[in-house]
């Protein structure tokens, strides 16, 4: 009896602990979405459903705008409809495959909505952002998959709509408004950025420099003898911009050079003729002069078009800079020489690795693209 006694105690007291560990332990539910002000506070990298009212497109850290959108590539989130502090919204990287459907540039009339994001909690233009999404959907709850892995990661089926058919300033014109407001880097930002633009694609530890030819290793980046550094292809005096974001941080005209032979090419306007560098050969230069290879003739005129069509001076600390026919040109905001531009604009068609360049800058630093790699022929609707 005394045992019965016993294991029967023993018995009920399991099952008053077995009673205790289940009232503590926490029922388990599916994963609630974040608001925008939770996500603000966790970016750290985690995957996270983010729910939250669509307030603008950002387009640099501190800027979102509310009109006129320049494309479909993100929007801001925020708790509230009417949000207009940035410190209050989280910025959405919009992936290939939704923009058409999550653009503002194609739907503007989100504004206002309720979406949620599922996607990585990570800075986005440097701002708390929400990056590699894998799902967006409405308040109704109507969905969009995954990102097909084998569609182009930059589509440019509708980029350049609002210039089909147009020529001279007017093509000019609405090109400057489509490729205006890209993402601004810091000019030590660059550095990274060169090594993955530029990166030499039969050795990923190596980027191309730009004159010479050469695979150099990225680490050799810096300012000592054969190391490589960021070579302005419209020389940033030309305006006197210097190395201010935007101008002087655009990786559509910075390039890793040699630094010797950048220290050679200086602030010289382009043109033919002069006597070969001994170090970077192929390249001539002369008193007012910088020839480049033959290989990265075009390769120059395209940086140099964009340039003329990205600054229009329409921003109060932006140059307005202009291409022109004369060499010599100093610090004015003009860069020559147009006629040998042209010409090797014709001779020097697009390759691949400009392609391949232009594209990484679009999807991954700044968001905008140079139409004269994606169409050359409009070089000579412009400038002709």
């Amino acid at each position: 009896m005394r045992l019965h006694a016993l294991c029967k105690k023993t018995w009920v007291m399991s099952l008053l602990v077995f009673a205790l560990v289940v009232s503590l332990t926490p029922v388990s539910q599916a994963a609630a979405s974040l608001s925008v002000s939770q996500a603000l506070e966790n970016q750290n990298n985690s995957v996270q459903a983010v729910k939250g009212y669509v307030v603008g497109q950002p387009t640099g850290t501190s800027t979102v705008i509310t009109s006129n959108y320049p494309n479909d590539y993100a929007l801001a989130l925020a708790d509230s409809a009417n949000e207009t502090n940035t410190d209050k919204m989280v910025y959405v990287q919009i992936p290939s495959n939704l923009r058409s459907t999550f653009g503002l540039q194609s739907r503007s009339e989100l504004k206002g909505k309720s979406l949620t994001v599922t996607g990585t909690l990570t800075p986005y233009f440097s701002h708390p952002g929400i990056k590699s999404v894998t799902s967006i959907s409405t308040e109704t709850g109507g969905t969009d998959p995954t990102p097909d892995p084998t569609e182009p990661t930059v589509p440019v089926e509708d980029y350049y709509r609002t210039a089909a058919g147009k020529t001279g300033n007017t093509l000019k014109t609405q090109l400057h408004n489509i490729i205006d407001h890209h993402t601004e880097l810091s000019y030590s930002a660059v550095w990274e950025a060169l090594k993955k633009t530029d990166e030499d694609p039969a050795n990923a530890n190596n980027v191309i420099l730009l004159y010479t030819g050469r695979s150099q290793s990225k680490s050799t980046n810096g300012g000592g003898v054969d190391d490589w550094n960021r070579e302005h292809v419209w020389a940033k005096s030309h305006g006197d911009f210097g190395t201010a974001m935007g101008p002087g941080t655009d990786l559509h005209h910075l390039r890793p050079t040699d630094v010797s032979v950048n220290g050679t090419r200086g602030n010289l306007d382009f043109d033919n003729g002069g006597t070969e560098h001994s170090e970077a050969l192929g390249n001539y230069f002369d008193s007012d002069s910088w020839e480049p290879r033959d290989k990265v003739k075009g390769d120059v005129a395209r940086m140099l078009f964009y340039m003329a069509v990205r600054y229009e001076g329409d921003v109060s600390d932006e140059p307005d800079l202009e291409l022109n026919n004369t060499v010599n040109n100093g610090t004015a905001p003009y860069h020559g020489k147009l006629s040998v531009l042209l010409q090797w604009n014709a001779e020097d068609p697009v390759d691949d690795r400009e392609r391949r360049r232009n594209d990484i800058i679009y999807s991954d630093y700044q968001h905008n693209r140079n139409p004269f790699i994606d169409h050359p022929e409009w070089v000579n609707e412009i400038w002709n």
